[in-house]
């Protein structure tokens, strides 16, 4: 077989052609002129025959010999046409088979095979365009138009709206200057009408968003009345939404109802949520018949939940009882479109769909659904509550019918969240006994229902300081449902109720393990380590909450509070700095602010708080102490006089009061002022002894004729206070004698003085030498009133709250608020 395989010579490499002129010597056509038969055969009749057609010479026409691979001599036919394979001009015609594959005989002498026309080198560089040109330009500045409304429309979506509305404008200048150039380059039909609406569409969401609505208007007027754009009425809905935020009711119905004519009716949910804006603005102009046909037309075409909330508004408005029933059972039957909870329940042990299930629980389709539905539970209690009183002649029967209409609905669950309303609705209206009486209904439901009636019970109980009662529900609530926080937290009450502060603490924890967020618990067990004196813990506590509540006022008292109980008066101060920041009107933390200061020796920022705790309330005992104590202290006994007077207009039966404001005129060198008041002060106390012993010095100065009158008086006053001394000592000698021939033994009792005396402050006065000031009366009882609620501080009760507890459980039943 190898003999056959013919191998590539060098030669053979350097012209692939090399073989292809090589031929028999028999078609030679050089020497057929010596050739004797061919002449013969020439001069014959065979060579002079014509040819067979018009057009194809015949076969013995003259034309070369030779094939199409080599001729060196053109032999044209009879007909003047050379052959195909003919050489013409120098160049060999290569075959039409196999040009396309570059077999050229004369291009490929001495050239490399190169099919591709690699070895011209590389392309050259495409034309570049002329950016110069008005074309270019124009483009050029479209491009830069749109990036400038995308840069607007990522700054209003960042929430940098001045950024936003410069972009807009700045995009609405340069649209058009693109338009004066495309008018004078090109014909006024080529202008890009979708690039001018986009521009001015956005400068005006720009301006409506900043709240420039002239300008806003203004720009949407533009493109509105512009008949070149075709869908531009539909904007008219923007415009009248800036007039209703303007408050132009008329206006604002007049264009939603241009903009309804515009808008084509297969555009079914955008021409209702225009009716409802129609109907919302109707009310706001109190036009309720109006407003009631727009929603009526709503609910019954395509119902909805805030239509049909609306509706019974409006008929609670007019007072149409028949009405609002109608409207209520039209509101519950509205369809929600979502699934029922047991698809989200594993049914089987198939690994698969568990885990499918699983996946959906939680997703985000199941969170829209959760958050529908709340809204529609929103909206059923909301007007359950409005119109139970206005459908019956007592809310009862109105509660007892909606209850009725919930329970044949799809909304069964909310027929005993209506009826613990009702009972809160009770409480509103301080009717204690039938508000338990509905709450003790839910005894026997479900585990659910009747854990929050027992856990509202046991709130009940509590505040009327049933303590007995309060248990027993709490320990019923807790039975119920034992990952209740609330039921745990009042649980936690009543034990702390009782004393039993480490009992009440394990309580609270556990509800702080159910829910972390329960605020009551957490403050409650700050208050329960308060009181073990565990102050590092009860810190800890309040720290958290605080973190929760940041504006929590309790809070901010209480952490300050535990400050100074740890002798930490610069952090309690700063805390109370805090506190009063939040509520600066609060006196009773300004007075306590005052007492820090005033324990540190800062007497100028003590009178500065108090001051400021007397301006906001000129009630308080100590505080009006502390200031007449401050203004004699200071020598300004003309400014004392004024809050000793308030102090004996507070305590009237109170002499020490109307003493203090005598000698504040004696002091300041008003004797007749002082003697005038020490007389009025003897006519309304004639056995005061300390008014008399003034009387008479002041008579013996001044060198007055009463002085013998007084005197005599004082003489029979002492002398009355000596018997009832001696009467006094010889029954609790006698009574001690008793106790000590009863028992065998014991300590002698002390005799105790109940006369009146100034407190400490009052005492510490200059010029405690002179007679009142030495004896002094009954010290003032001033102790400091906790601005959150007494000193006996009381932990916080949990009310069970539900997503749609009204303003009266959240505020009024005081889940937050320390009882007085």
């Amino acid at each position: 077989m190898m003999k056959n395989v013919h191998l590539a010579t060098e030669a053979d490499e350097d012209d692939i052609y090399s073989g292809y002129n090589d031929y028999n010597p028999t078609f030679d056509t050089e020497d057929l002129e010596n050739d004797p038969a061919f002449q013969q055969a020439v001069k014959t009749s065979h060579g002079r025959r014509p040819p067979l057609t018009a057009k194809v010479p015949g076969t013995s026409g003259s034309r070369p010999l030779a094939t199409g691979y080599g001729s060196k001599t053109t032999l044209s036919s009879s007909m003047g046409r050379p052959m195909t394979a003919a050489v013409q001009d120098g160049v060999a015609r290569p075959m039409t088979a196999v040009q396309a594959a570059g077999y050229t005989k004369a291009v490929s002498r001495g050239s490399v095979f190169d099919p591709l026309g690699q070895a011209r080198g590389p392309a050259p560089p495409l034309e570049t365009k002329n950016e110069d040109s008005p074309e270019g330009k124009i483009k050029q500045l479209e491009k830069k138009v749109n990036e400038l409304v995308e840069e607007s429309c990522i700054a209003h979506s960042c929430g940098d709206l001045k950024l936003a509305l410069e972009k807009a404008k700045d995009a609405g200048r340069k649209e058009r200057a693109l338009v004066r150039q495309r008018e004078q380059t090109m014909s006024p039909a080529n202008i890009n009408l979708d690039l001018t609406y986009t521009v001015l569409f956005n400068l005006a969401s720009q301006y409506s968003a900043n709240e420039m609505y002239a300008e806003a208007l203004n720009t949407y007027q533009v493109i509105v009345k512009n008949k070149m754009f075709v869908n531009g009425g539909m904007l008219k809905v923007n415009m009248a939404n800036i007039y209703l935020k303007q408050r132009n009711y008329s206006k604002a119905i007049k264009f939603y109802r241009m903009a309804l004519d515009q808008i084509a009716s297969v555009h079914k949910e955008m021409r209702i949520k225009i009716m409802q804006n129609i109907g919302v603005a109707f009310i706001k102009t109190g036009q309720y018949t109006d407003a009631i046909s727009s929603f009526e037309h709503i609910m019954s075409t395509s119902p909805n939940l805030k239509a049909g909330f609306n509706l019974i508004l409006c008929y609670f408005a007019t007072g149409d009882r028949e009405q609002m029933k109608k409207a209520f059972q039209k509101l519950i039957a509205v369809p929600l479109g979502i699934d029922d909870d047991d698809k989200y329940i594993s049914q089987g042990d198939d690994p698969h769909t568990n885990l499918l299930i699983e996946a959906i629980k939680n997703d985000s389709l199941r969170q829209m659904e959760r958050e529908r539905k709340a809204t529609a539970e929103k909206y059923i209690m909301t007007a359950a509550k409005l119109i139970a009183p206005a459908i019956e002649t007592s809310f009862a029967v109105g509660y007892d019918w909606c209850v009725e209409m919930v329970k044949a609905s799809q909304y069964v669950e909310l027929a005993n969240d209506l009826e613990i309303n009702k009972a809160i609705t009770y409480l509103r209206q301080k009717d204690f006994n039938q508000a338990v009486e509905t709450l003790k209904m839910f005894e026997k439901k479900d585990s659910r229902v009747k854990s929050a009636a027992a856990t509202n019970l046991s709130f009940l109980y509590f505040l009327e300081n049933e303590f007995t009662q309060a248990s027993h529900y709490a320990d019923l609530a807790v039975n119920s449902d034992r990952y209740n926080p609330s039921a745990l937290t009042n649980k936690g009450n009543t034990i702390f109720a009782n004393g039993d502060y480490e009992k009440a603490a394990e309580f609270y924890k556990e509800s702080l393990r159910n829910d972390s967020s329960c605020t009551e618990a957490l403050y409650n067990i700050g208050l329960t380590y308060k009181k073990l004196n565990r102050l590092d813990e009860s810190l800890d506590s309040f720290l958290k909450l605080h973190a929760i509540l940041r504006n929590s006022a309790q809070v901010l008292f209480q952490i300050a509070s535990i400050y100074e109980l740890m002798e930490d008066p610069n952090q309690a101060i700063e805390w109370l700095m805090q506190l009063i920041s939040v509520v600066p009107t609060d006196s009773h933390a300004l007075a306590k602010l005052g007492e820090l200061y005033d324990s540190e020796g800062d007497k100028s920022q003590a009178f500065q708080y108090y001051y400021e705790s007397y301006r906001y309330f000129p009630s308080n005992i100590e505080v009006i102490e502390w200031l007449g104590a401050y203004y004699i202290d200071t020598q300004f006994c003309e400014k004392a006089i004024h809050y000793f007077e308030r102090a004996a207009l507070i305590q009237p039966t109170q002499v020490k009061w109307q003493l203090m404001v005598a000698s504040c005129f004696r002091r300041s060198g008003n004797y007749q002022k002082a003697l005038d008041t020490y007389k009025a002060i003897h006519r309304k106390f004639p056995e005061n002894a300390e008014c008399l012993r003034f009387l008479v010095r002041l008579c013996t100065d001044m060198g007055l004729k009463e002085i013998q009158e007084y005197a005599t008086k004082l003489k029979r006053v002492e002398k009355l206070k000596e018997i009832r001394e001696q009467r006094v000592k010889s029954g609790r000698d006698g009574s001690a004698r008793a106790r000590r021939e009863g028992s065998g033994g014991g300590d002698p009792g002390s005799i105790t003085h109940k006369g009146e005396r100034l407190s400490a402050k009052l005492k510490a006065l200059p010029g405690t030498y002179e007679p009142y000031e030495s004896s002094g009366n009954k010290e003032i009882d001033a102790s400091y009133i906790d601005p959150l609620g007494p000193q006996a501080e009381r932990p916080k009760t949990a009310l069970r709250k539900k997503m749609d507890e009204d303003e009266f459980a959240d505020e009024e039943l005081g889940d937050d608020l320390l009882p007085e």
